[in-house]
């Protein structure tokens, strides 16, 4: 097992060096970027945020027009351009400026944000938080209740209870997430009706005062409405997913040999039919855990007024902010390879028949 760690923990770096590579080539391509993002705002600085916001960056290329000059710098001083290329780092050739992003990524050294004038690395520790929170609490909450729920539906399909729960299920998964937390505003933070749940932020402004269990209770309290409405679409999902996965493996053969030898319903479907159905809902848990970090985060946390990781992505891409739109990239695939390989030591751990040790990576 250790030498298929290190096997797998090895091909993180090619995998990473890719993805940086294949993300700069298409930056470098897209049209506008932070120069340009510039000068609209000195050319126009009451416009909106259509008319502020550029393209992807250019560097050497996409971002200038005829002659070399950049779309909207007709009247400016040309030192004055070559000054802000050379504050973002674009007057240095597209390679050279690849390979110190790789090696200071390398050293979790991501610079500085190009428009908040932070340090990137303290802004996502910043923002960590929130989003961990989010989608910890929401995968563990789908899973505590769509595992229990599949393995009930799988035992007594076609049943009553299989029925409406059925009808349950598609229901939430149907509904948008953002949807359902527009609704649960409306019913439980004081939208109309009752005013139960706090709207906006992770913990109350006296949290630092209060005591540990007084934390406790208030971190809950606030997530409560974000995590219920995040888990809904992910818990109709994995309810499905268990279902159809333990009634693969009720049909099979050896589940009907286990009954023959007299093993009460219950062992059979906890002694043998679990491990194996397990995999296949243990499979896409590193998907709805990095999935849940960003882009189902995003809507939650702008609804909610939760400042965490795929709110900053988001508004990076948007003001082309690159040190931050990078290094959240490195993070969230570092985040996905990493749970990537627990998962797959998961898999030993409910079946030891799986041995990874002999299989080619």
């Amino acid at each position: 097992m250790l030498s298929y760690i290190a096997r797998r923990i090895a091909l993180m770096v090619p995998t990473l060096f890719g993805i940086l590579l294949i993300s700069f080539v298409i930056v470098q391509f897209a049209p506008g970027g932070p120069v340009e993002r510039v000068i609209s705002q000195l050319q126009n600085p009451n416009g909106g945020a259509a008319d502020r916001v550029g393209g992807g960056q250019a560097g050497d290329a996409g971002a200038q027009g005829d002659g070399g000059a950049y779309r909207g710098a007709q009247g400016l001083d040309p030192a004055f351009i070559k000054e802000l290329e050379k504050q973002f780092g674009f007057d240095k050739p597209a390679p050279e400026r690849f390979w110190k992003m790789l090696t200071d990524y390398a050293r979790f050294d991501f610079g500085r944000s190009y428009f908040r004038g932070a340090p990137v690395l303290e802004l996502i520790k910043e923002k960590l938080p929130v989003s961990v929170s989010l989608g910890l609490w929401m995968t563990l909450l789908s899973y505590m209740i769509s595992i229990p729920l599949g393995i009930r539906k799988a035992v007594r399909e076609g049943s009553r209870f299989d029925t409406w729960t059925s009808a349950v299920v598609i229901v939430g998964y149907a509904i948008p997430s953002f949807l359902f937390a527009i609704l649960l505003i409306v019913l439980f933070a004081g939208g109309s009706f009752w005013q139960i749940f706090p709207l906006r932020g992770l913990t109350s402004d006296n949290w630092a005062q209060l005591s540990l269990f007084g934390k406790i209770a208030d971190y809950l309290w606030h997530i409560a409405l974000p995590v219920t409405a995040m888990a809904l679409g992910a818990f109709a999902t994995s309810t499905l997913l268990t279902k159809n996965s333990f009634l693969d493996e009720i049909r099979k053969q050896y589940v009907l040999t286990a009954r023959m030898k007299g093993l009460s319903e219950r062992g059979v479907l906890y002694g043998h039919v679990f491990r194996n159905a397990m995999l296949i809902v243990i499979a896409g848990f590193p998907g709805a855990f990095v999935s849940a970090l960003f882009a189902g985060s995003l809507l939650i946390e702008t609804i909610f007024s939760l400042d965490g990781l795929g709110l900053l992505s988001f508004e990076a891409i948007v003001n082309r902010d690159y040190p931050v739109v990078f290094a959240n990239l490195y993070i969230f695939s570092l985040i996905g390879l990493v749970v990537h390989l627990v998962t797959d030591l998961t898999y030993s751990w409910v079946d030891p028949r799986i041995d990874f040790e002999t299989r080619e990576t």
